[in-house]
């Protein structure tokens, strides 16, 4: 493996343990969750320069373009959440309540 490799694969699973692990409130659930999509980009797009594939060097731009989605989806529902619930910690949530 590769010190890249190390680098990326490193990054993604800090993300995952850091959302497994420290699940305390909403916002750093959503930071984890958008340092692994990040990682994902800079992994992606590594690999396609490697392969000077130009098949797929849009899909990059996608998959940035769904995690810039996905952080304002996730933002927009911080906020919501914060407003009705008074605060962003995870436990306070009941999932059958409206």
């Amino acid at each position: 493996m590769t010190p890249v490799h190390f680098a990326f694969s490193s990054a993604f699973t800090l993300g995952l343990m850091g959302l497994v692990f420290h699940r305390t409130h909403l916002l750093s659930a959503l930071l984890c969750l958008e340092g692994m999509m990040l990682s994902l980009f800079i992994a992606l797009s590594v690999w396609t320069l490697q392969l000077n594939a130009t098949n797929f060097a849009i899909s990059p731009m996608l998959l940035l373009a769904f995690s810039a989605c996905e952080a304002s989806a996730g933002l927009a529902l911080l906020v919501a959440t914060a407003r009705t619930h008074g605060s962003d910690r995870l436990q306070t949530f009941n999932l059958l309540q409206c």
